[in-house]
């Protein structure tokens, strides 16, 4: 069951991270998303920010969850760490290569996801973007990659 709950937030995330980067990074938080869709960043952004912000529930969940009688807040942190992982895995290695791990992938799955999210950063400001998502996203993104 407790695994239920951790995948359960797993797939959840994927709606909090839509919203969040549609309505606050895209929104009163641009400040702090705008130099990740400048052409070149190297290093550490302002939009790495992000990151702490979705942890420190995480944190809190684990620390609630082992320090109480409630363990499912565990598993509930536990899910919003193994999206963070994805996320990182995806979004930072996989798409921006800002580490060169997966740099001759020909998955049409990942080939999808890194389409998608060309097709966000196309638009450089903070209006008319599209494509919020990072793991799932519109099916007409990966119709060219699958065989």
């Amino acid at each position: 069951m407790l695994f239920l709950v951790t995948l359960g937030v797993f797939l959840l995330m994927e709606g909090v991270t839509w919203c969040t980067h549609k309505y606050v990074m895209h929104g009163f938080g641009w400040y702090l998303h705008e130099d990740h869709h400048q052409p070149k960043y190297d290093g550490f952004e302002k939009n790495d920010a992000f990151f702490v912000v979705f942890a420190i529930p995480s944190m809190a969940l684990f620390y609630f969850g082992s320090y109480t009688s409630h363990v499912y807040l565990t598993y509930i942190g536990l899910g919003i760490l193994c999206y963070g992982i994805a996320y990182f895995l995806v979004h930072d290695v996989l798409i921006h290569q800002r580490f060169k791990w997966f740099k001759n992938t020909n998955n049409w799955y990942l080939k999808g996801l890194r389409k998608a999210h060309k097709i966000h950063h196309k638009n450089m400001g903070k209006e008319d973007s599209q494509c919020f998502g990072m793991l799932f996203v519109p099916v007409k993104y990966f119709k060219q990659f699958k065989k």
